[in-house]
């Protein structure tokens, strides 16, 4: 107890370096702390697992344990400038959506008829294409007006993540397939 308080005392106060003649440096107290009463009404007590297991506890003891709360879809908002924003749920999906559909038309044409992606823009695709995009748009659109989001719906295999990284790459590929025909000068297969 006493080393405690000499202790206490050495660490709270202000430090001074005194040397001796033996050119090594003793710290002590600058002034003198007034020593701290402790308290006795609190008790701290060991025990083990087996004297946690003989000792039968309480209901009064036992404090309740937190029920978990039911965790809730954050509300999707439906408003126009927050669906079609930059950041927002439609933009990404609804583009992904329309270059996998047209990377798979491109190349199935492209199979069937030999035309590069050029020539079947030019012989009648741009109304296939206008045709398919609002379709396409009014049918990605109208799940996300009425608040239901995508990720809602993903399940298993086909998740909403999935969705997304397919039409990142189907809009790489697509690009990559004119880039590639345009250099080359003709059709990739």
């Amino acid at each position: 107890m006493a080393a405690s308080a000499a202790m206490q005392s050495i660490l709270a106060s202000p430090m001074t370096c005194v040397t001796n003649k033996s050119r090594v440096n003793q710290y002590l107290p600058a002034m003198s702390v007034p020593r701290f009463q402790r308290t006795s009404s609190l008790r701290v007590r060991a025990m083990t697992k087996e004297d946690k297991e003989e000792q039968p506890r309480t209901p009064a003891a036992t404090p309740p344990r937190p029920q978990p709360t039911p965790t809730r879809a954050p509300k999707v908002s439906t408003k126009f400038s927050d669906v079609l924003a930059f950041s927002g749920p439609a933009p990404e999906r609804i583009n992904g959506r329309l270059a996998m559909i047209g990377f798979v038309a491109a190349i199935a044409v492209e199979l069937a008829n030999g035309e590069d992606v050029f020539a079947q823009i030019s012989n009648g695709g741009i109304g296939w294409f206008l045709g398919t995009s609002i379709l396409l748009s009014a049918a990605s659109l109208v799940p996300l007006f009425k608040g239901v989001s995508a990720e809602s719906k993903s399940d298993g295999f086909m998740t909403s993540d999935a969705e997304l990284w397919n039409g990142r790459l189907a809009m790489l590929g697509l690009v990559a397939l004119a880039f590639t025909e345009y250099v080359k000068g003709g059709t990739l297969v």
